[in-house]
């Protein structure tokens, strides 16, 4: 497997790291793609598809423990839950989950639960880690993340509107959320939901809070499930939510009043990196899909095999440079989340969280095209792969959102550039001078 990890990374990639990713690349390969297929027919059709979850996946799930593949995303040194393994190594392993649409549930890896049990792990209390906490690391319930909302402009945060207000030892919630992913599983048990406990205060960053709310709680209604793409993602789905006069005790708060941006900064960071990780395996399997399809021998459009035509080679050359490129991005923020936290390393996550889909989207597309109509039907992984990835264009903050901020920031250095550069146009200026003296005065040139 150490031939398979990029340069900058072999050093910082353990040996029990090593040898835990020949187990997953083995265990998605062998256990997990084969199970695919298994998964979308055991889901059903209709109704049904919203009563249960397939089975294949306790199966794998059973395996995938026995091999020690189990929350492995918990990294070391930032939660006392972890299995050991860095930001760098999970990200590693992450890529090969990627390929395969059930092995991140399998090795209890999945959004939105990740984040969540970082949330849980990271700020909940003790009382909280035992009833949430504690089961969805075993794997036997999941969990939804309720932020986004239908009728506020939910990329800026400050206009999240459901209303919490304390009423006694309770706090009472009312209003709408929606992309609620992973509601509509009959294995969800907890929503963590964010919203404005405190309108009137200046601090429009103080507004928010984060509270867990039972999924059985009196007053919640899910009015449906959106589609991405024309795709449920059932069972999981994202859900649209009512809350009306739901009471959730104080003691659900999460950190405390207030502290909600704190909070879903501190777990969207990381999650940003897993969606990343996670697209640069699909991307590979895309690619790996187009070889097979332009090296067929039955498929030969005016006489030749779809490798002999030149654009074709010129797509898989353009894809192997966007995918080596955009996992040298991931790699890179994920080691400056090993040194530096998610805080520190906020300018690499926007890099990886903008570049990596639409690497990916590029590379999937084209092997959709190779494909014709057979890549945007269900009989190749590649539609399916494609709406999903989407979706990260918008999914924890919007492409456009990430790129204000960068070029913010990068501004910063303005001033600083630009005296720098005005620096160097007057010591060229002088030797300008200076050259002209030597030309035009006899004698040695002076020494410059």
């Amino acid at each position: 497997m150490s031939d398979r990890i990029p340069v900058i990374a072999v050093n910082r990639v353990s040996e029990n790291a090593k040898k835990t990713l020949d187990i997953v690349r083995k265990f998605v390969e062998e256990k997990c793609i084969p199970a695919d297929p298994i998964f979308s027919a055991q889901i059903g059709e209709g109704a049904q598809r919203w009563d249960h979850h397939p089975s294949v996946i306790d199966d794998l799930k059973v395996e995938a423990r026995k091999l020690g593949l189990w929350n492995m995303f918990l990294a070391k040194g930032h939660y006392k839950e972890s299995p050991g393994f860095s930001n760098l190594e999970y990200g590693l392993m992450a890529e090969w989950l990627g390929r395969s649409r059930t092995a991140s549930e399998a090795v209890n890896c999945a959004a939105p639960d990740t984040g969540n049990m970082e949330v849980l792990a990271k700020y909940g209390n003790e009382a909280q880690k035992q009833q949430w906490l504690k089961p969805l690391m075993d794997g036997v319930i999941r969990s939804a993340f309720l932020m986004t909302e239908p009728d506020v402009a939910s990329s800026d945060a400050t206009n999240i509107q459901l209303s919490m207000k304390r009423d006694g030892n309770d706090w009472v919630l009312n209003g709408n959320k929606w992309w609620s992913s992973g509601a509509g599983d009959p294995r969800c048990k907890i929503y963590i939901t964010m919203g404005k406990s405190d309108p009137t205060n200046p601090d429009p960053y103080k507004q928010q809070s984060v509270i867990l709310v039972p999924a059985d709680t009196p007053g919640i209604t899910i009015n449906r499930m959106l589609t991405v793409y024309g795709y449920d993602d059932a069972p999981h789905g994202h859900g649209h939510i009512t809350f009306k006069n739901v009471r959730v005790p104080a003691s659900n708060m999460v950190l405390g009043p207030g502290r909600g941006f704190e909070i879903i900064q501190g777990r969207l960071g990381p999650g940003r990196i897993h969606h990343a990780m996670r697209s640069i395996g699909a991307a590979e399997q895309a690619l790996d899909w187009m070889l097979m399809r332009i090296n067929d021998p039955k498929k030969t459009p005016f006489g030749k095999q779809l490798k002999e035509h030149g654009v074709i080679l010129e797509w898989v050359a353009k894809s192997r440079i966007e995918i080596d490129a955009a996992r040298l991005i991931v790699l890179n923020a994920a080691i400056k989340i090993d040194e530096l936290g998610a805080k520190g390393a906020l300018k690499e996550i926007a890099e990886a969280k903008v570049l990596v889909p639409q690497a990916a989207l590029n590379v999937i597309d084209r092997a959709i095209q190779s494909f014709g109509g057979a890549g945007v039907s269900q009989d190749t992984p590649l539609a399916y792969s494609w709406a999903g990835i989407r979706t990260l264009r918008l999914a924890d903050g919007p492409d456009e959102v990430h790129l204000q901020q960068m070029g913010r920031n990068e501004n910063k250095r303005g001033a600083a550039v630009t005296a720098t550069i005005n620096k160097q146009k007057a010591a060229s200026d002088q030797l300008f001078a200076q050259y002209r003296v030597a030309r035009e005065v006899p004698g040695p040139k002076p020494r410059l």
